[in-house]
């Protein structure tokens, strides 16, 4: 059932090193000179919520960067605009946000 799937979503655990890096890279957005508007916390807790599930259905009980990273770019791609300057230069969200995710250091 569906109680059953969030439960379960749920009880996957997200260690804090995983929590600091879903902070690091909305940060990230908020920071990119690329981005004339970065991701808002909620956003973070949202991927969050998404690395949980995806964990779940990979059948672990625990968040791996792997999933931050597998979700961070359709998580957060509607959730922030592009500068100006990027927009000129043709530079498209997913990039960027992809970029981000390269460029900020993962917990192992």
């Amino acid at each position: 059932t569906l109680e059953n799937a969030l439960a379960t979503v749920g009880s996957v655990t997200l260690v804090d090193d995983v929590v600091g890096y879903i902070a690091a890279l909305v940060r990230a957005t908020r920071e990119s000179p690329d981005l004339e508007v970065g991701a808002s916390p909620r956003a973070g807790a949202m991927l969050a919520r998404a690395a949980r599930a995806r964990a779940a259905l990979d059948g672990r009980a625990y968040v791996i960067p792997d999933d931050v990273k597998a979700l961070a770019v359709p998580a957060l791609r509607h959730r922030v605009i592009l500068s100006p300057a990027a927009q000129i230069d043709g530079r498209l969200v997913e990039q960027i946000v992809s970029d981000l995710v390269d460029q900020t250091e993962a917990p192992r």
